[in-house]
């Protein structure tokens, strides 16, 4: 698959998006947002599948959100290359509110209203609790991905992220509306390669877990 995931063209930026390895609460299905969970026995067994899986791959630049379970996710990927691994704040997930430390189960029952917003996917509906819109998340991670792509223009990168994020790169990179359910998956630790180029995004290759014995995607078709 090397050969296929090359910029196609001079100014063109191939990015490899990697989701974090599995953490407890997304085992119990758990919103974490910007909380801070380490990842768990299966998490960090599946970040060294997934170094093992990209070490024939040449990284021109390595970036990382700076949450533990990306950050760690991302130094396993890092730690046997000679480019430093950057941390980027605007990878983080979505901040969630009053719904972070929830289960799904557990922020319908108490917020009934502002999750059935967020379950429809209102764009400017902020969650309670000083959690972000999906807009304005959206248009955080947009700006992120574009200026990583501007920098490294003709080159391959790495960025590994959470499942929100990954949610938008995949819209932006398929043309697809942010408030329409989703349609794919988001696997822990699973490959997903998209390119910019001439300000337009193009979708490469999603989804790829076949270096990996399992992944839990527990993020809601919402």
């Amino acid at each position: 698959m090397k050969e296929h995931i090359q910029p196609s063209t001079r100014t063109g930026c191939t990015i490899c998006l990697v989701r974090h390895g599995e953490t407890s609460w997304n085992a119990e299905r758990r919103l974490q947002g910007h909380i801070d969970i380490p990842l768990n026995d299966r998490g960090r067994a599946q970040a060294l599948s997934t170094a093992h899986s990209l070490a024939a791959f040449h990284f021109s630049a390595m970036y990382s959100s700076d949450l533990q379970r990306a950050h760690v996710t991302a130094r396993a990927i890092a730690a046997q290359r000679p480019q430093p691994l950057a941390i980027e704040p605007r990878l983080r997930e979505r901040h969630y509110g009053d719904f972070q430390g929830l289960t799904y189960e557990e922020a319908a029952a108490r917020f009934p209203e502002a999750y059935d917003r967020f379950k429809a996917r209102e764009l400017d509906h902020p969650i309670p609790g000083r959690g972000e819109s999906l807009a304005a998340f959206a248009a955080r991670v947009t700006e992120a991905l574009i200026d990583i792509a501007r920098r490294h223009a003709g080159q391959r990168v790495l960025v590994v992220t959470h499942g929100g994020v990954l949610d938008v790169a995949h819209r932006l990179a398929a043309a697809k509306p942010l408030d329409t359910p989703r349609d794919f998956t988001i696997p822990n630790a699973a490959l997903n390669w998209i390119e910019h180029d001439a300000g337009r995004w193009r979708l490469i290759h999603w989804g790829d877990e076949r270096h990996l014995a399992q992944a839990l995607d527990e993020l809601p078709n919402a």
